[in-house]
């Protein structure tokens, strides 16, 4: 005699048909969380610290300032960030898939932004100012007197 009342558990339930999955269809853009990909293209040396860049506001996607880590881009998207005392502007051209070494990231992203300008030995400041030679200890207060007098005369200078 079968048993009658008697329900089921949740591992002996039979399982519905799982869907179709949802392939792909070619027109449409592959997306990325933010911070994953900024980790993904080696901007960040951890996720969680390319998630804290873009919740400190040092992230904006398309000129926007994005707070959130989880924001969403695409291909085509425009990111400019301010890493390391350096602004950097890129735009993406695959969401990617993996960290993978270096050679692999800047094929995630093309570089936008502009060169810097060349170094041409200091500024005129330092080109005027006295040298002093490395190791000759604190300055005395004429010596101090003298830099402050060819800092003065640069900054003159300097001003329109």
């Amino acid at each position: 005699m079968p048993r009658q009342g008697r329900k089921r558990s949740a591992r002996q339930q039979p399982k519905p048909e799982a869907a179709a999955p949802q392939h792909a269809d070619a027109d449409e853009v592959p997306i990325q969380r933010l911070d994953k990909w900024l980790w993904f293209a080696r901007f960040a040396r951890t996720r969680s610290l390319a998630a804290r860049l873009v919740e400190d506001g040092k992230v904006r996607v398309n000129r926007e300032k994005i707070l959130k880590p989880a924001q969403s881009v695409r291909p085509g998207d425009v990111i400019t960030a301010a890493i390391g005392g350096r602004v950097r502007i890129v735009r993406i051209a695959d969401p990617g898939a993996r960290r993978g070494p270096a050679q692999e990231a800047r094929a995630l992203y093309e570089d936008l932004t502009p060169p810097a300008e060349p170094q041409t030995g200091g500024s005129e400041r330092t080109a005027t100012a006295p040298t002093r030679a490395p190791g000759a200890g604190r300055p005395t207060k004429r010596e101090r007197r003298k830099l402050d007098a060819a800092r003065a005369q640069t900054d003159d200078g300097d001003s329109p």
